[in-house]
């Protein structure tokens, strides 16, 4: 009897959860459709710097200073903007405009294995180029282990772009910008590193599982054709030779050669052939090896400019609706594990690629 209910018990969880897991994947279609018929909301943000120093400055001197010291505060700021008024007005009698400041735009870039935000980085870089002026610069704050090769191969082009309009650009490494984040950073005019971010890593690597054995083991034969000598070279699933291992290690190779290659011609003073090893270095030490240029944070470098330049800090951003969340929430609920399997397939697929 016993055995009857736990087994009855089980035939009626399972039904419950198949009915749950239709439910669930039913909703989560409606809501995707009807997410797909919308377009995404895209807009451009744009902070003030210089706007957020001085609000963060006066809100410290209203709690730390006395009513008097306040006082002489703000009776100093008065008579400073009834001479700097003063002057303006004696400078438009004259007939001398005065000049205007320069302008420093901020960009960021939080790096993965495939330089996700690439898309709204290039926008944003988009944005920037066609308002900036050659007494501009662009400060990147950018933060990358690498990844794969032609995404950020792609990522370096659109650091470029800026270059290619004669803005000056500066690269700031607070943690890491180490392999694929370094071909990012060496584009920049200076780059600055805080004295323990990771930097470096001027090299290539690639892997993947083979299942050959395995599947001999079991009898299952693989069936591989290819047009073309080299189409494939290594694979998961068919026999691997020596011939395919040592024309990937010839692939590799030739990437690496390119990773030293564009390096060099950005940082011409520095010695490739000692710091193209694969090694990555601190802040200080990359210093010593002219892989940075200077010690220092970006918000240091923020506080050092911001008296005399205005810091607009600008970003692409795409927002994700409420409809949008749940999808996906609905759809990890019942995917969980496909997209496990998913992402070691996926990993394996892509491993044999080059990565920085």
């Amino acid at each position: 009897m016993v055995t009857e209910f736990l087994l009855n018990y089980c035939l009626f969880a399972a039904k419950l959860v198949t009915l749950a897991a239709l439910l669930i994947f039913t909703l989560s279609l409606i809501l995707s459709l009807m997410a797909s018929r919308r377009p995404d909301k895209e807009s451009l943000e744009i902070e003030n710097i210089n706007e957020k120093f001085e609000l963060m400055q006066t809100a410290l001197e209203e709690e730390l200073l006395s009513k008097a010291e306040l006082k002489l505060l703000g009776k100093e700021k008065k008579r400073q903007d009834k001479e700097d008024n003063k002057a303006e007005k004696l400078r438009l009698k004259q007939g001398i405009e005065q000049p205007l400041r320069p302008r420093l735009f901020v960009l960021r870039f939080m790096g993965d294995m495939a330089a996700s935000e690439i898309n709204t980085f290039r926008e944003a870089i988009t944005a920037v180029i066609s308002v900036a002026k050659t007494t501009d610069e662009v400060l990147v704050i950018l933060e990358s282990a690498g990844g794969l090769v032609h995404e950020y191969g792609l990522a370096a082009s659109q650091l470029q772009r800026i270059k290619d309009q004669d803005l000056q650009l500066t690269v700031s490494i607070d943690r890491v910008a180490a392999s694929g984040g370094y071909l990012m950073a060496c584009v920049a005019d200076k780059i600055l590193a805080a004295p323990f971010a990771i930097v470096g890593s001027i090299g290539v690597f690639a892997e993947l599982p083979n299942f050959h054995r395995l599947l001999e083991k079991h009898h299952i034969d693989i069936e591989h054709h290819t047009a073309g000598e080299y189409k494939t070279t290594l694979t998961m699933l068919g026999k691997n030779t020596d011939k395919a291992r040592e024309k990937f290690k010839q692939e590799l190779q030739e990437t690496h050669d390119l990773f030293k290659d564009f390096v060099q011609s950005k940082r011409p003073s520095l010695e490739v052939s000692a710091v193209a090893t694969g090694e990555h270095w601190y802040g200080s030490q990359a210093l010593n090896l002219r892989l940075v240029d200077e010690l220092m944070t970006s918000d240091d470098y923020l506080l050092t400019r911001h008296k005399d330049c205005d810091i607009f800090e600008v970003a692409y951003v795409i927002q994700e609706t409420l409809k949008d969340k749940l999808s996906m929430l609905l759809e990890a609920s019942i995917s969980k594990g496909w997209q496990s399997l998913q992402r070691f397939l996926s990993q394996a697929v892509t491993s044999n690629r080059p990565h920085f």
